[in-house]
């Protein structure tokens, strides 16, 4: 089925290359678009997770650099029968995770120091659990394409804007495609990621057998994720939808359900009673305020 998706997405997404190419340069640019999608599809598609490592300044760690973060990962992957990712840490005060790969045997996981400081053991570890969960759903192939993919949309089609000879023909056309095509790309990831989510929270919470730990861990992250900038997110914010939680560059386009309403799920897998509806307000930061 991810198969299908990520088949879709990759049309989808080719389709408004294609586009953007003939708005600034008429069939010739549509064909030139066309050659430039399908190599960037092919190289994304080999090297995607490689860039989104290098785009969050990402480093590897091992049992000697990280032991207990990278043992607790081991174990997590042994309960799941997954292959032993590589581990990433992340120089970010933003509490975030996120896991990347075209497949399970090429996968890697990756935390923030701002997550690993804020949040106890057993938080950190339903958080990685639901990283593992996409490593499983092998969703992270279709998560890390969109964060490469949409990002150069979003980036030709500025180039168009400033440098494009149909942007002088045509300024309307041009201003539309500036606005549209990073929107568009941003409906194709809506269209997928919502429900993604979901299943990654059921997952962590069947590898790591504590629902409310991720419960507690994202009622204590998601504020602080929308008020703590993000440097890789700002600069491509495509790669937001790699998060376990959203950042402020992604409210506008959340690719994530409410965090109240994926605390409440979990809460409902452990037994445990929803918070009440102020501090649900107060959790939620897709509610607006």
């Amino acid at each position: 089925m991810n198969g299908m998706k990520t088949a879709m997405l990759l049309a989808a997404l080719t389709a408004l290359f294609m586009g953007l190419g003939f708005m600034f340069g008429g069939t010739g640019g549509a064909m030139i678009a066309l050659l430039v999608a399908a190599g960037m599809n092919l190289f994304t598609f080999w090297n995607a997770d490689k860039i989104v490592l290098r785009m969050h300044q990402a480093r590897e760690v091992d049992e000697r650099s990280a032991p207990d973060f990278y043992r607790m990962v081991a174990q997590l992957a042994q309960r799941a029968n997954l292959p032993m990712p590589k581990v990433y840490i992340v120089e970010s005060p933003n509490p975030n995770a996120f896991a990347t790969g075209r497949n399970p045997e090429n996968a890697a996981v990756a935390a923030t120091t701002g997550l690993l400081d804020m949040l106890s053991r057993d938080e950190v570890e339903a958080v990685m659990a639901h990283e593992l969960g996409h490593v499983r759903n092998r969703d992270t192939l279709i998560m890390t394409m969109v964060a490469t993919i949409a990002g150069a949309i979003s980036m030709l089609a500025n180039f168009g804007l400033f440098f494009g000879q149909g942007s002088s023909r045509n300024p309307v056309a041009a201003i539309a495609a500036m606005f549209m095509a990073p929107f568009a790309a941003m409906i194709v990831q809506m269209a997928i990621s919502r429900t993604r989510e979901y299943g990654a929270d059921r997952a962590a919470a069947e590898i790591s057998g504590n629902p409310q730990a991720l419960a507690t861990a994202l009622a204590k992250i998601a504020r602080p994720a929308q008020k703590i900038p993000s440097i890789a997110s700002e600069r491509n914010p495509a790669a937001a939808q790699l998060y376990i939680v959203p950042t402020s560059v992604s409210e506008l386009f959340s690719t994530h359900p409410a965090t109240e309403k994926r605390i409440a799920a979990l809460q409902a897998m452990s037994g445990t009673p929803g918070p009440s509806p102020a501090r649900r307000s107060a959790l939620d930061p897709n509610r607006s305020r």
